[in-house]
């Protein structure tokens, strides 16, 4: 049967045109019930026993959630418990509609064959469809047609012999829809009321979000908050600029203040400072908010007082911490201020953290305390907040009443006991919006059949370089193997040079499952004991990794090269290979450095090695940066998997040999897509930081009476080389570490939306990835545009588009931004673990920052970082005067300046069961009543709960 509508819509051009919508409508769209003997289908997914026990309804039944019981009780549909349910098209197209994320989640939950979930395709169904009618919205259109859909089931299964009393209960929280469902006839409830009548799972009950109904319950009846103005009025008023669209960041180590990035054309072009609970009017870290600046005289400068929120009670006046970040502040000092006025976006996600147990026996309403510490705390409801205490969990955001202090919301589930290194990697994976659930069988099913191997086919589309004698040179320990290199005299008396890629664009082809998995995850993510790969490891570890003696296939960059480095010439091709060797970079030092070793491997690695420092050199001439950041090294125990040593990274000829090819090769490449594809290479670019942020750079430097240049990299780069300080051998580390601090991120961008390619640390007009494509998804892009320049593969659609590789660079630059966070909360974590089973130790460091009242140390055996507070609520605080212009600190009558050496004590403190930290207390420069003696321990804290 075929529906149709016509209409007539104008073109911009002024013309009219008719258009005519065709639906069709079927006798064939099977109801998906064990119990149904009418419809023809071959199999079925709702079970004959639906054996959810209610006190509602006694006879098995089948649940319809509306539109929003699914977008606002997801938790609820993903959980084991809930089973046989009838998902509508209607319900499933305004959910795409409107939640992206919640549809996706449905979706899985559908797949999920355990579930029994099944889509009824009723918009297509000839009994089921239904016309809007004139005057009725499209809200109550779709509501009538999710009755319409269930009634039809009713009757439809009342029909079937097997189906007993077999029920239908439509779920709904909307009290008209549901009066109009049991005015036809049909058995519906709330939600709520169905979840907490469900027998013998009360647990389900924590799982339920608040809707605005309940939270009437948890309000008082103070107004705490300004109201948030409409959607509409907020957008008149960006319109007009009496309000400003941006990203709200709030502040760390003060609750009371946040920061607001204004939205210009996409861009994050300048910053408005929110300060006060008022202010900050419920919005939470990176909502989307609607701001409005405040008179002149009322704008402030930022705080540097730490303020934790400490769980203050309902009725508490919090005006005396609000007095605390009033500070007398230049007038250069001070930043346009501004308030919240409306929430355009909220950017809520699943939050780990854990339980603050009510003091009141029996209390089912509990405070939340989330991990990240820019996140309020959440009020959630759970009976099971005996058994949750000192566990890590995750909770949902479920709404902010303007009269509660803190948000509602939901307890989702259990990730394990606080601590434990399991539960504490899952915080750190989810906190830092990690992908790293196992690859679907969607993504395995493009994986390659094993046993694999290259066929006379393939070696008649690639050059066969195996006979050559490559290498690879890697971490100690290294599996995922992306890259490999040679070097052999030429007759002409130059040198040929290759680096090898691996070829892992030959087995994720575009588009499908696997491909676009990996171009969510973006990058592979290195914790210190285990990697979250971004292809499967078949590909990862096996068949794209250039291991040793093993036939592979490469994508290669072969040059011809001089003596004096300089490049004749410049080709790439797709090529077989046999890597003769996997070495460490401390197997190739030693290779090169052993004169008896005259293998053609050694004689390759000192081909590279000589022409690579020649490579340096022209580098740094050209004002490529050298800067320092402290990596450390963990020794793993191979039994309990516990740090058993610390160190930090050594870093050996070789290390710089293989970075040097590796840069060559990517500039090489860049020049190449470019020049093939203007519009659309994928290019990498490092933006030249504001002269605002040498300034903390600039005062270390003249704290030891020397001058900075930073007007041009080659300037920095001459400056930091000349910066010593006779007697002060580490002077120069500490001066780069604090150099990379002032640099921007690089990030990655289409060449086409962009005119300033240049890379700032690298000193090069244009710069790309294309050496790690095991790890980095931009990696593959790069090689698919090459593979199409020198005509060894196809192009397609998506590649040549602009606009998507644009906002694949941005997911791109997200991921690998969030990687290096969640690489250094491990790093974080393992060096507490190390601490941990050390007691105290005394250790030499350097001051890296001055505060207002504390001092910043990096202690150079660990690379570690920690503070020296010198306020402590426990007893009197000291005299101290702080000097914003050098810095300088005096703590009664000694003086610190950055970069002065001190002996402190190294010990963890656990005081904070959720935020464990490295603690430090001064041993040296001794001043009484602040130094501790080395062999004491400062006094332990009984552990808590971050309040």
């Amino acid at each position: 049967m075929l529906k149709s509508k016509t209409f007539v819509k104008k073109t911009r051009s002024g013309r009219v045109m008719k258009i005519v919508r065709e639906h069709y409508l079927r006798d064939d769209i099977w109801c998906g019930s064990a119990v149904c003997e009418i419809c023809k289908q071959e199999s079925t997914v709702l079970q004959r026993d639906s054996c959810m026990e209610s006190s509602l309804c006694s006879s098995a039944h089948y649940i319809i959630p509306d539109t929003n019981v699914v977008l606002h009780q997801i938790d609820i549909l993903e959980d084991p418990l809930i089973r046989n349910a009838i998902i509508l098209q209607t319900v499933l197209q305004e959910v795409r509609h409107r939640s992206p994320t919640v549809y996706k989640r449905i979706k899985d939950v559908i797949h999920n064959v355990d579930k029994h979930f099944y889509t009824f395709t009723n918009e297509h169904h000839r009994e089921t469809y239904i016309e809007q009618e004139q005057g009725e919205s499209a809200n109550d259109r779709n509501d009538r047609a999710i009755r319409v859909a269930a009634k039809w089931y009713s009757e439809h299964l009342k029909n079937a012999e097997k189906a007993k009393d077999l029920q239908v209960i439509l779920l709904t929280n909307d009290r008209a829809n549901k009066e109009k469902a049991v005015e036809i006839g049909l058995m519906s409830f709330k939600c709520e009321e169905y979840i907490k009548s469900l027998i013998a799972n009360p647990e389900l009950v924590d799982h339920l979000a608040l809707t605005s109904d309940d939270t009437n319950e948890v309000e008082s009846s103070k107004l705490i908050f300004p109201e948030h103005l409409p959607l509409s009025k907020v957008q008149a008023g960006i319109k007009s600029g009496t309000f400003l669209q941006g990203t709200f960041r709030a502040n760390r180590d003060n609750y009371l203040e946040a920061t607001v990035f204004i939205h210009v054309d996409g861009e994050e072009a300048s910053e408005v400072l929110i300060q006060g609970l008022v202010n900050l009017n419920r919005a939470v870290h990176q909502d989307v908010v609607a701001v409005e600046l405040l008179p002149r005289d009322q704008w402030v400068a930022p705080s540097s007082v730490v303020l934790l929120d400490e769980a203050p009670k309902e009725d508490e006046n919090e005006e005396e911490k609000e007095n605390l970040l009033k500070n007398k502040a230049n007038a250069s000092n001070l930043k346009p201020t501004g308030r919240v006025v409306g929430i355009i976006k909220r950017n809520w996600r699943p939050f780990c953290g854990m339980l603050s147990k009510s003091q009141i026996k029996e209390a089912t309403r509990h405070l939340f305390t989330p991990a990240d510490r820019r996140i309020p705390r959440i009020r959630i409801e759970t009976r099971q907040a005996s058994a949750l205490e000192g566990q890590r969990i995750i909770v949902a955001i479920d709404g902010w009443p303007k009269h509660s202090r803190y948000p509602n919301g939901h307890f989702v589930r259990s990730l394990g006991n606080a601590g434990d290194k399991e539960t504490e990697t899952e915080v750190l994976l989810l906190e830092h919006d990690v992908p790293h659930q196992a690859f679907s069988q969607a993504v395995l099913s493009f994986l390659p059949t094993m046993p694999w191997h290259i066929t006379e086919e393939d070696l008649k589309k690639r050059e066969d370089l195996r006979p050559i004698h490559v290498c690879s040179v890697d971490p100690p320990g290294c599996t995922d193997i992306d890259d490999a290199l040679h070097c052999l005299d030429l007759e002409n008396g130059n040198l040929e040079v290759g680096v090898h890629i691996a070829d892992v664009s030959h087995f994720i082809r575009p588009g499908n499952a696997m491909d676009l998995e990996s171009a969510n995850r973006g990058t592979t993510v290195y914790l210190c004991e285990k990697r979250i790969d971004m292809v499967p490891e078949l590909l990862s570890s096996n068949l794209c990794s250039l291991r040793s003696n093993v036939e592979r296939f490469a994508f290669s960059c072969i040059w011809e090269i001089n003596h004096e480095a300089e490049i004749i010439s410049t080709r790439f091709t797709k090529s077989v290979i046999n890597s003769k060797a996997s070495l460490t970079y401390a197997e190739a030092q030693m290779r090169i450095d052993d004169l008896s070793m005259n293998d053609e491997i050694t004689k390759s690695l000192r081909g590279l090695n000589a022409l690579a420092k020649i490579l340096k050199k022209r580098r740094i001439e050209k004002g490529a940066l050298t800067l320092s950041s402290p990596e450390v090294r963990f020794h793993i125990d191979s039994e309990t998997h516990d740090p058993i040593d610390l160190q930090t990274k050594e870093l050996m000829e070789t290390n710089s040999m293989v970075e040097e090819f590796m840069l060559l090769a990517n500039i090489s490449v860049a020049k190449k897509i470019y020049e093939e594809f203007p519009e659309c290479a994928m290019l990498r670019k490092h933006p030249a930081p504001p002269p605002s942020n040498y300034d903390i750079l600039f005062k270390a430097a003249k704290s030891k009476n020397l001058a900075l240049r930073t007007d041009s990299a080659k300037a920095l780069a001459d400056s930091l080389d000349a910066a010593h300080v006779e007697g002060f051998q580490y002077f120069n580390t500490l001066l780069r570490i604090l150099a990379t601090r002032c640099m921007m991120q690089a990030v990655y961008f289409c060449s086409g939306m962009d005119s300033d390619f240049h890379h700032y640390g690298l000193a090069s007009p244009i710069y790309t990835h294309f050496t790690s494509p095991i790890r980095r998804y931009a990696d593959i892009i790069v090689h698919r545009l090459l593979a199409v320049a020198i005509g060894a593969d196809s192009t397609y659609p998506d590649l040549m588009d602009k606009l998507k590789q644009a906002a694949l660079s941005n997911n791109l630059n997200y991921r690998h931004k969030m990687a290096q966070y969640a690489q250094r909360a491990s790093v974080a974590f393992h060096t507490q673990l190390f601490f941990k089973s050390r007691g105290i130790l005394n250790e030499e460091g350097f001051i890296l920052f001055v505060k207002k009242n504390a001092i910043v140390i990096l202690i150079p055996k660990f690379g570690l970082e920690g503070t020296v507070f010198f306020e402590n609520k426990d007893k009197p605080n000291p005299r101290l005067t702080f000097n914003e212009e050098e810095p300088a600190l005096t703590v009664e009558d000694y003086t610190f300046h950055m970069f002065d050496k001190v002996k402190v004590t190294i010990s963890l403190d656990s005081s904070n069961i959720q935020h464990q930290k490295i603690r430090m207390s001064l041993v040296e420069p001794v001043i009484p009543g602040v130094s501790v003696s080395p062999s004491s321990e400062p006094e332990a804290k009984k552990a808590k709960l971050d309040r």
